[in-house]
């Protein structure tokens, strides 16, 4: 299918190495992918779904090891360990590489090789990148083929030269005690071995999509962030983008499929989907930052999706979609998770896969979904899927907003007063754990820009990137921070959040157009009460008062943590964050 020599050089080192039985090019064609699934429904590796129901769905179960990422055994290997910084996990590439080799070999006996091209972006876009996978697994090539674009398109634009990353995944045995996911940022390389679980082995998501991207982005001069992407379009029809970053559970998704409140949507406001996951940015000709989404799928967790909670992500699953680890409704081979409705069925398969009634196995505390289950829905599938999608130019963006979830610290919204104090915004993100979270609950768990487990490199050098990047951006979106999860003194939540935080949204642009003024404070500008659209909210003034208020006491506490989370990166910090520190603890002090 190539004649590019890179590729079947490594091709022809991997297969003597994995030993496989034979080797299957994936096309993209139809047929072949449908021949697949038959062969996977055959062995057992997918379950057919209710085709009139769900038509083009499949299930898919993990060993019980196997249900998650794994931060423990992910691991960036550089050439020296300050190259890839305190937060990430290092060992130096040819240890690692003889570990890994002695894993992978022969670990395709008697299996098939499938070898799958693949662009993250638009095919032919310069914001584009091309990988190759090499797999063992099914589930893993039907998941790509969602996930990214794949097939002879691809091969075609990689060209008889084009450089490419190096994707390898075997699953062995499965053996947590020999899983590791492995990248090679200075090598373009991603090794896998020893899992079958999507996070780990779909090898274009987080491992290329940002480890090794946000590398080559720091190395090439672009962005590879842990974003969304979506337009809000105003009633004259015009449409603004926003970037948006959120540590885990905080309503990401929610957010990047918005739809909006009746009192906007009767006005004629819309929300239009590019990325809930991912955004890579470059600077345009005319000195503004565009983002593309670099997928083209969905792999979201489905615990907790609905129609009520997210409508426009439970749509995209109804067709085409790849289930994982959640439970079967036996009666009519459908399924079902936790937060889908209240209706657990009663001729139930858990996701392990025992027979149980859903109704009592619930009411006893049991979940028959894993908490982590998955959805790999194609992203055309989205009601709310934005037009620009494939655009290879990518979208203008106007706002980057970071959140958290904080109790009392942070404002409902507040802006940067530039990019450089916006970086130090980014960069002090945090959220407070949960009740779902193993440990003490409110501990202040620092994620900057949502990208704690996802940068390919130091993270101290990941900071001055996005200082250098402020530079070069003539005309750069401005930076706000949102928290939609601050709580009353009896622990209710005060904003009403999901739709409802279009309003704050619009406020954003708004304040991006200079069309309202702010209020200066020690943290940044904060609105002006009557500039957001409250109308039809149930809120006291008193409440707003609070929403936009600022805990100088809690501030005070919040940069002491700051100081010990930058004190891990010793004098590579850049200095512009030591001194929004130094200037945020003066503006507090006065």
């Amino acid at each position: 299918m190539t004649n590019n020599k890179k590729v079947l050089t490594w091709l022809e080192e991997m297969k003597a190495l994995c030993k496989p039985e034979k080797v299957v090019w994936i096309d993209g064609s139809e047929a072949q992918l449908e021949a697949l699934r038959e062969e996977a429904v055959q062995t057992g590796e997918m379950i057919k779904l209710n085709q009139e129901k769900l038509p083009g769905c499949y299930y898919h179960r993990t060993a019980e090891n196997d249900v998650a990422r794994v931060e423990d055994r992910t691991f960036i290997c550089t050439e020296t360990k300050e190259e890839a910084g305190p937060i990430n996990n290092w060992m130096a590439p040819a240890e690692m590489y003889a570990k890994l080799n002695a894993l992978y070999d022969g670990s395709m006996k008697g299996r098939t090789m499938y070898v799958i091209p693949y662009s993250m972006g638009p095919v032919g876009s310069p914001f584009s990148k091309i990988g190759i996978e090499l797999t063992d697994s099914i589930y893993v090539v039907l998941n790509m083929d969602i996930m990214t674009r794949v097939g002879k398109d691809v091969l075609k634009a990689l060209g008889e030269d084009g450089d490419f990353v190096k994707c390898l995944h075997a699953k062995r045995d499965v053996n947590p005690d020999e899983r590791y996911i492995v990248h090679f940022p200075q090598d373009n390389t991603i090794m896998s071995v020893n899992s079958a679980y999507g996070g780990n082995v779909l090898l274009g998501k987080k491992c290329f999509a940002l480890r090794i991207a946000s590398y080559q982005g720091m190395k090439e001069g672009w962005m590879a962030e842990h974003m969304l992407i979506l337009g809000l379009e105003n009633p004259k029809g015009e449409v603004k983008y926003i970037c948006a970053a959120f540590p885990s559970a905080c309503g990401k998704t929610n957010l990047a499929m918005l739809i909006p409140p009746k009192f906007l949507k009767d006005q004629g406001y819309k929300v239009w989907t590019v990325g809930d996951d991912i955004a890579w940015l470059r600077v345009g000709e005319d000195g503004r930052l565009y983002a593309i989404n670099p997928e083209a799928g969905f792999f979201g967790v489905a615990p907790g999706t609905s129609e009520k909670s997210n409508f426009n992500a439970l749509e995209a699953t109804k067709k085409n979609t790849i289930f994982t680890n959640v439970a079967i409704n036996e009666d009519d081979m459908t399924v079902w998770w936790e937060g889908l409705d209240k209706n657990p069925p009663e001729n139930a398969i858990e996701w392990k896969g025992a027979k149980v009634n859903g109704k009592e196995y619930t009411a006893e505390g049991g979940k028959l979904a894993h908490p982590n289950s998955r959805f790999t829905a194609p992203a055309k599938n989205c009601p709310c899927i934005s037009s620009e999608f494939e655009n290879p130019q990518g979208v203008p963006i106007s706002a980057i907003v970071f959140g958290g979830r904080r109790a009392k610290t942070a404002p409902l919204v507040y802006q940067a007063r530039d990019w450089d104090h916006g970086v130090f915004v980014g960069a002090t993100m945090a959220s407070e754990t949960t009740a779902a979270a193993a440990g003490a609950v409110g501990v202040v768990r620092r994620d900057p820009m949502a990208m704690r487990p996802f940068v390919g490199y130091n993270m101290a050098d990941y900071f001055q990137h996005w200082y250098d990047m402020g530079k070069k951006i003539q005309n750069p979106p401005k930076i706000f921070n949102v928290n939609w999860f601050r709580l009353d003194k009896d622990g209710n939540f005060m904003w009403p959040g999901f739709g409802d935080n279009m309003r704050v949204l619009n406020w954003i642009l708004d304040r991006c157009e200079d069309k309202v003024s702010a209020v200066e404070t020690e943290i940044g500008f904060v609105p002006n009460k009557e500039d957001l659209q409250l109308d039809g909210l149930d809120l006291a003034d008193e409440v707003v008062d609070e929403l936009l208020s600022i805990d100088i006491d809690a501030w005070k506490e919040d940069v002491q943590n700051q100081r010990e989370f930058f004190a891990q990166f010793g004098d590579k910090l850049p200095k512009e964050i030591k001194n929004s520190m130094d200037e945020l603890e003066a503006k507090l002090n006065k």
